[in-house]
């Protein structure tokens, strides 16, 4: 009887032909079509038109009247009334040197830290894709393992009847193999449901129907495990937005300061007098911060949300290296485990039910021993396929993490 790992391989040179869903295409498309990564990009697009609104000088007024003397009919006692004019006035607000510059500062950090949420957005989405896709595939690898176990089982099914026929097995054990058929077509059902709720992830990733259909993965090549980062990386799209809320926090503490001092408003008008000559006009207006226990509590405020803002970049970045030390470690175990499993354990779970099975058709072994050998061997390929699951997920997590 040829091995677990051996049919596994025949197995999947045989579906070489058959159409696969390669991960780099399903996160490129993924990229493309997620509403996520499009509504944060327009939130992005739009922040960035702020600061040439916020920086440019309020709109001016343009004022049109007249003052009539006698009657209240437009332009009546024009000529004879010094007092009575038609005219327009014209006035403009320049906020103090310096206010407009900050407010278009502030206006472009915001739109920084929203560039970091689109990038957010993308390694968020990138990674479930790619979650997705290996959860997807474990699905198909466990279902092969059933499978396989499934015709071993029948085959101990049919040498266990054929013991009985003659009397040298009891019929306890055709009972026994019996169930095991059925528990096995409960896990089968189990991971068919897996498979359709993933498949239906895919589909929500990619902006589908959640009924089309999604090819199964292409099988992917082991990855090397990254070096272990030393500290939360630098270019984490997560930190460079807690960066860009401090940096913003500071410009607004600044213009808050600027908040002590006067604007200015400049008004112009002319004048028509009919007869008498034209008047023209000029008036500054200066708008005078006297109530300063206002301005005072406006900077503070700023203060301390500028110090909420650095105390919330440390707790991130505290968090960060957590996380980014956990699933680090979570990958690590899992390629030791894999390694342990497919160089040492599987195979000699398979050589023990190979043996066995051999041996019970000439009664050497009793049927408990070889259900058992045949338990073990199946829990064990299940385990390695649990932990290369583990093992991409955690990468996949770790790439959103880092941002690398």
């Amino acid at each position: 009887m040829r091995s677990i790992i051996g049919i596994l391989a025949l197995m999947a040179a045989a579906a070489s032909g058959e159409e696969r869903l390669e991960l780099d295409r399903l996160v490129a498309e993924a990229l493309e079509r997620n509403p996520e990564i499009l509504a944060a990009q327009k939130r992005y697009e739009a922040a960035r038109q702020r600061p040439r609104q916020t920086g440019s000088l309020p709109d001016p007024m343009v004022s049109l009247g007249y003052n009539s003397n006698g009657s209240p009919r437009p332009f009546a006692g024009i000529g004879r009334e010094p007092t009575s004019n038609a005219g327009f006035m014209f006035s403009q607000e320049f906020p103090y040197p310096g206010k407009r510059k900050l407010r278009s500062d502030l206006a472009l950090k915001e739109a920084e830290a929203e560039l970091q949420e689109y990038q957010m957005a993308r390694l968020s989405v990138a990674a479930r894709a790619k979650q997705a896709f290996h959860k997807l595939h474990h699905t198909y690898a466990v279902a092969g393992i059933l499978e396989r176990s499934r015709a071993i089982l029948e085959q101990l099914l049919r040498i266990t009847e054929i013991r009985y026929s003659v009397g040298k097995a009891a019929q306890q054990d055709v009972f026994k193999a019996q169930t095991q058929l059925s528990i096995l077509e409960a896990r089968r059902a189990q991971i068919e449901r897996d498979r359709r709720s993933l498949a239906a992830e895919i589909n929500s990733l990619l902006y589908r129907p959640p009924g089309a259909p999604v090819a199964r993965p292409a099988d992917v090549p082991l990855a090397e495990l990254p070096p272990k980062p030393e500290d939360a990386p630098a270019d984490s799209p997560l930190l460079r937005r807690e960066e860009k809320k401090i940096e913003s926090a500071q410009v607004a503490v600044n213009l808050a300061r600027k908040d002590f001092y006067p604007d200015t408003s400049l008004t112009g008008g002319y004048f028509y007098m009919g007869a008498m000559p034209d008047m023209y006009m000029f008036r500054a207006d200066v708008r005078i911060p006297l109530h300063l226990h206002k301005q005072r509590a406006a900077v503070t405020e700023k203060v301390y949300s500028l110090s909420q803002t650095k105390r919330s970049f440390e707790a991130t970045r505290q968090e960060l290296v957590r996380r980014i030390n956990d699933e680090y470690l979570t990958a690590e175990t899992a390629s030791r485990l894999m390694k342990l499993y497919s160089q040492t354990v599987i195979p000699q779970a398979n050589l023990a039910l190979e043996s066995s099975l051999a041996s019970y058709e000439t009664g050497g072994v009793d049927f408990l021993s070889v259900l058992n050998n045949h338990a073990m061997a199946v829990e064990y390929e299940m385990n390695y396929h649990e932990e290369m699951e583990k093992f991409w997920v955690a990468l996949a997590r770790l790439e959103e993490m880092t941002g690398r």
